[in-house]
């Protein structure tokens, strides 16, 4: 299936029912939703089994799981920033300056929203909208992987993407999982030709996290090259929604650079936090130093995952994925290792990257039933006891 992939099959004809307005658009889209239940059980299983153990280690460490899921870290600037809006900043030794204009709105929008509408907290609305996000990632991740290797393939996707050692951020009051569930959707709208809604979707995508430019790059570079091998024709609908694609985080950039008084504020902004893209030297060094002294086990590890989510990037463009998962999955992984600042986080930066995950969703596919159920269920224990050990350590992830 994936080998008679190309760029003229990603496009389905105007006016497909999962598209359409009106009942039968409803009517397609509970149908949909029901054939994705499992693999929305799957992932809801793996996330409470990971919550579960989150708060027996809590227990024995005493410490609260609800502190560490929803008032920690960035969780607890997302949610002063829905309180009392921007304008917080905290002066560090060592020069560096941290401002809350580093996290974009729309969590923080949805976190005011939500709490403004039911008896919440910010930060527990921020929970709210983590754990409703990461339901609809999961259902645009099983239509994605059903696409490309039918019903097990987008089951198994869904749970991979549960199990990841870094899947407990899926739980959390962070961003990660609203940015996955946007930026899938918009590239299924534009596996499947819907190209308002995935520029619609990827202009909100680029109000959640910096990276919403992988999602503007799948949906322009795709359009491109789909102008190109039909005649150079370009319909209405293909140039609105790349009209559309950039517009949230061009809107931020622009809003941030206005306030900070330059054309390079929102940079000079993450600058303050240490962070920004230098193709990769800080990381490279950062990995070298590992291998001094008694740290070597840790740098051998950071090579070997590096290797690892290449090679799957290198399968996937073997297979032919379709070019907007080649070019968004891309996008993500060169963004998160040629960033530097904190370290710690680049497992969590490279989450949304899903298509890295097919080549593996496949194989599990054609695993049988009690095997794939069995490797899923011991990887998702693992999963749980990281997490929870990640969370409860000193640094954030």
């Amino acid at each position: 299936m994936l080998d008679n992939c190309s760029v003229t099959d990603l496009v389905s004809p105007a006016g497909t029912d999962a598209g359409a307005p009106g009942p039968r658009g409803a009517a397609a889209a509970r149908r949909a939703l029901r054939r994705a239940a499992p693999a929305l059980l799957v992932y809801a299983g793996v996330r409470a089994l990971g919550v579960v153990v989150l708060a027996g280690w809590g227990q024995v460490a005493g410490k609260s799981p609800h502190q560490l899921l929803s008032a920690r870290w960035d969780s607890l600037w997302y949610s002063r920033i829905a309180e009392e809006g921007y304008g917080h900043t905290l002066h560090l030794s060592g020069g560096k300056v941290h401002s809350d204009l580093a996290f974009f709105p729309l969590l923080p929008w949805l976190e005011r929203l939500a709490s403004a509408v039911f008896p919440l907290s910010a930060a527990d609305a921020g929970l709210v909208v983590s754990a409703v996000s990461s339901l609809f990632a999961a259902w645009a991740l099983f239509l994605i992987g059903e696409r490309q290797g039918g019903r097990r393939a987008g089951v198994a996707l869904v749970a991979l993407w549960a199990v990841l050692p870094v899947g407990i951020v899926q739980s959390m009051a962070y961003s990660e999982s609203l940015f996955t569930a946007l930026a899938a959707w918009s590239v299924y709208c534009v596996l499947t030709g819907r190209w308002v809604w995935a520029g619609s979707l990827a202009a909100l995508a680029g109000l959640t996290r910096p990276v919403g430019a992988a999602v503007v790059a799948a949906v322009w570079i795709t359009a491109a090259v789909t102008w190109w091998r039909g005649g150079r024709r370009v319909e209405l609908r293909t140039l609105l929604g790349c009209v559309l694609a950039p517009l949230g985080w061009l809107a931020y950039f622009a809003w941030v650079g206005a306030r900070e008084g330059s054309v390079t504020g929102y940079l000079d902004v993450q600058g303050g936090w240490g962070n920004g893209f230098d193709g990769g030297v800080a990381f490279g060094s950062f990995v070298a130093g590992r291998f001094t002294g008694g740290a070597w086990p840790a740098g051998v590890g950071l090579l070997v995952g590096v290797a690892l989510v290449v090679w799957l990037y290198g399968v996937g463009v073997r297979q032919r994925q379709p070019l907007p998962l080649l070019v968004y999955g891309g996008t993500v992984l060169a963004l998160a290792l040629t960033a530097k600042g904190y370290f710690g986080s680049k497992p969590r930066l490279m989450m949304p990257a899903f298509p890295l995950l097919l080549p593996l969703a496949l194989a599990l596919a054609r695993l049988r039933t009690v095997r794939a159920v069995l490797t899923v269920c011991a990887v998702a224990l693992v999963s749980a006891a990281y997490g929870a050990f990640w969370l409860h350590g000193s640094g954030p992830p």
